[in-house]
């Protein structure tokens, strides 16, 4: 099974990240090319842009001018919004990396599509940045140059992909094409308050990062096995579930 997991917005502390050795991003001159356009643009519009305040946007401004001095790291442990941190990518041995870089991808507005141990240098960006003359937005940018790659890897393997990027990230990709040619399972995870299923972000994120953590240490390749996932009393439902979305509930 592949499995498909959003990029976070925040990054990790460099100093902190132990080094790994590290693949180079397919799309690395894609990156440098949008990292240029973006340096350029006045930090006022780059704050509106990013949608972020005066001084993120500086912040930010400055990444990318000077992006190719700045130091790289593995994606996996490159980001650090709650997603990366359930998932632990520090845990990891060696060989659980090694299996990690054949079965997961990680999206990226500014990548494209990352591996785990793909090198990346820090950034913030949106999909809805519009970065040319013209009036494409990222997930424009994005969408004919990732779709093919993303099936490719799936049918390379068992054509199985476990979908647990964000419902934006669908934009990035034809994703209509993804789902005929490929087996897409969505699992959701949802609080029951006894009256309704309610989502919550905060729970949503914990359990995509600890369910990739689940899926890659135990080297699951039968998707049935998904229902065996529980954490924190999160628990399969197998009433409400669906084949293709399967539901955990707390």
């Amino acid at each position: 099974m592949q499995i498909l997991l959003s990029c976070a917005k925040t990054m990790a502390d460099r100093s902190a990240v132990r080094p790994h050795s590290t693949t180079e991003p397919r799309f690395a001159g894609d990156a440098g090319r949008l990292a240029a356009r973006l340096g350029a643009l006045p930090a006022d519009e780059l704050a509106r842009a990013l949608r972020v305040n005066d001084r993120l946007a500086a912040e930010n401004r400055q990444r990318y001018l000077r992006f190719h001095d700045a130091e790289a790291l593995p994606a996996i442990t490159a980001y650090a919004g709650i997603v990366f941190r359930r998932l632990a990518p520090e845990s990891f041995t060696p060989d659980e990396l090694l299996y990690a870089q054949r079965h997961l991808h990680i999206t990226s507005f500014l990548y494209g599509l990352l591996r785990p141990l793909d090198a990346i240098r820090p950034y913030r960006l949106e999909g809805s940045v519009r970065p040319f003359d013209d009036e494409r937005t990222l997930f424009d940018f994005w969408r004919d140059r990732l779709t093919d790659p993303l099936i490719e890897s799936v049918l390379s393997d068992d054509g199985v992909l476990v979908n647990l990027a964000s419902d934006e990230m669908k934009r990035l990709f034809d994703w209509r094409r993804v789902c005929r040619e490929v087996r897409v399972i969505t699992p959701s995870f949802r609080l029951d308050d006894g009256e309704r299923l309610r989502t919550v972000v905060v729970y949503t994120k914990m359990c995509r990062g600890e369910m990739t953590r689940y899926l890659l240490r135990r080297r699951i390749d039968d998707p049935g096995a998904l229902r065996d996932f529980a954490w924190e009393g999160f628990r399969f439902d197998a009433g409400r579930s669906r084949p293709d979305a399967p539901l955990f509930i707390l």
